[in-house]
């Protein structure tokens, strides 16, 4: 039965009258509806399919559900946090389909999968999907959609081979992963039919995704999200936000974004702009200037991370005006030396500038995200974190200082995804906050632990699916991992493999048979530049 949290939904497209004869269809969030439904991919996956008469889509959250078909052909999940996996298993309990694709038969619908997580590393959870989208949804969707119609009465292995043959579907079950003890040596097509390789789609055009549904229930209330720009520049050795979805794409300002936004202003006043760089958009000043005119003068505005050397006074009183308490900055770290080596374009005064900027705009606070445990990374480099906050502190009072600091956790497809997770990262964290707290500046580190739950998902292979079916009963903390591994010593690598091993660049990682942006070899070059930078002398101050 539909639950009464879908009547306040402002819906921003037209769904479509479904055929008597459209495939019956339930696509998933593996999270409650508050969470899910601000996921902006979510939304545009949904809306796309709504708007075809030839699919009949029902959504399915963990708490709510639309009123869904009794025998459904097709069952999608968008994934974008990895402990997210164990609702999927629940969910598809909940439905009665069995949790492994090898287990299920003719009867039951093709469960298929898409999202950041599943784009980047999809092995660890490979068995319990018949079929995953790697990549941008916008041309893919309408090719998966249009390639089952053609196998629609056939059976499942005909269905799933034919599916296989479309650029961006990868369908697990049809390939081998064959090991040497630890290490895979090969991943093989069942049969030379099947692509070798699957290659992630890129969508090349200048419209972005935009809200398709705005809601007071959402995480974010009522908010109206536009994707500014899509993929980031600067080229971070460890961000997986950049290298997996490279190229730089920006939507059309004038045909694209401002008709968007003031169709989505129709019906809330709550506008947020996306993107990992946003303010790298080449025309993002123009656009600023537009909602600085009069008219929008009751919209609150808020933006995602922005790069440090694009926070100037004018924007920042543009924010402010617009109902914006802070900024967002990715900082990396204090140390120009780190810096270099993760690729970070930025020098020390143009942090500083920027907060004297946000300041002098009219901004309350200033958000500073930095990492720990980065490869390469000293004591000293954290020190210098510590001297640089605090400097900055005292350059600009009364502005609220935040220091979000992360644990670097290895990305596939990225040029840091041979390198482990560095055990010292804990202790560091921990000094961080020691140094920094007493000093008045809010330092919120996230979890040393769920580091690790990450780079073991984020490096996993597919042995580590019965890995992860017995978590879901132990439940998500570091220690029923712990527990888990040692249930199935012998039958996995045990967790200091996947966590903390620096990998060969001669090694075959789980991921090989799905191409990203950048061919391996471009990868291992910039490796190389940062590992140069490893040794090279820090700058005395």
């Amino acid at each position: 039965m539909s639950n009464p949290v879908f009547n306040s939904e402002h819906l921003l497209f037209t769904p479509a009258v479904p055929e008597p004869e459209a495939i019956p269809t339930i696509f998933a969030f593996p999270n409650t509806y508050t969470v899910g439904i601000t996921s902006l991919g979510y939304q545009v996956v949904w809306a796309t399919l709504a708007m075809r008469s030839d699919v009949d889509v029902c959504r399915l959250f963990t708490d709510v559900r639309e009123s869904l078909p009794r025998s459904p052909e097709l069952v999608g999940f968008s994934l974008s946090w990895e402990l997210d996996y164990v609702n999927i298993l629940n969910l598809l309990e909940s439905l009665e389909i069995p949790l492994r694709s090898s287990d299920r038969n003719d009867n039951d619908p093709l469960v298929f999968g898409g999202g950041p997580v599943l784009s980047a590393n999809p092995e660890p959870f490979a068995d319990f999907f018949d079929l995953i989208l790697v990549g941008d949804g916008e041309d893919l969707l309408g090719n998966f959609i249009t390639a089952y119609q053609q196998v629609r009465t056939a059976d499942r292995l005909t269905k799933l081979k034919h599916l296989a043959q479309i650029p961006g579907i990868y369908t697990p079950s049809l390939y081998r992963v064959e090991y040497d003890e630890d290490l895979i040596e090969r991943i093989v097509p069942i049969d030379s039919n099947i692509p070798a390789t699957i290659t992630k789609q890129t969508y090349r055009g200048n419209t972005l995704s935009v809200s398709s549904v705005v809601t007071e229930k959402a995480a974010w209330e009522s908010i109206f999200m536009v994707e500014v720009v899509r993929s980031c520049p600067e080229m971070c050795r460890f961000c997986l936000a950049s290298y997996l979805t490279l190229p730089f794409r920006v939507a059309n300002v004038e045909e694209s974004l401002i008709p968007a936004i003031d169709t989505g202003l129709q019906v809330t006043n709550r506008l947020g702009l996306l993107g990992a760089s946003v303010t790298q958009h080449p025309e993002f000043p123009a656009l600023l200037e537009h909602l600085a005119q009069p008219k929008y003068d009751d919209v609150r505005l808020s933006v995602s991370s922005v790069r440090t050397n694009t926070v100037t006074v004018r924007l920042a009183e543009i924010l402010a005006k617009r109902d914006s308490k802070s900024l967002t900055i990715a900082v990396e770290s204090g140390s120009e030396r780190m810096r270099k080596i993760v690729n970070k374009k930025l020098e020390t005064d143009e942090i500083f500038q920027a907060a004297a900027n946000a300041k002098a705009g009219g901004l309350k606070g200033l958000k500073l995200y930095g990492m720990a445990g980065v490869p390469g990374e000293e004591n000293n480099d954290i020190d210098e974190t510590v001297a640089m906050l605090r400097s900055l502190k005292k350059a600009v009072p009364g502005l609220r200082l935040t220091f979000g600091c992360s644990t670097f956790v290895p990305k596939a497809h990225t040029p840091f995804q041979w390198f482990g997770v560095n055990k010292e990262a804990d202790k560091r964290l921990k000094l961080l906050q020691k140094q920094l707290t007493p000093n008045g500046i809010d330092f919120r580190p996230e979890s040393y632990n769920w580091s690790v739950i990450q780079a073991i998902i984020s490096r996993g292979d597919r042995r580590l699916s019965y890995l992860l079916e017995l978590t879901r009963n132990y439940g998500d903390s570091i220690g029923s991992f712990r527990r888990a591994f040692k249930e199935l010593r012998g039958k996995v690598p045990d967790l200091d493999f996947y966590v903390h091993q620096t990998w060969d660049t001669s090694q075959i990682l789980p991921w090989y048979h799905l191409i990203g942006p950048l061919p391996q070899p471009t990868l291992i070059k910039h490796l190389e530049s940062a590992t140069a930078q490893f040794s090279v002398a820090r700058t005395v101050v």
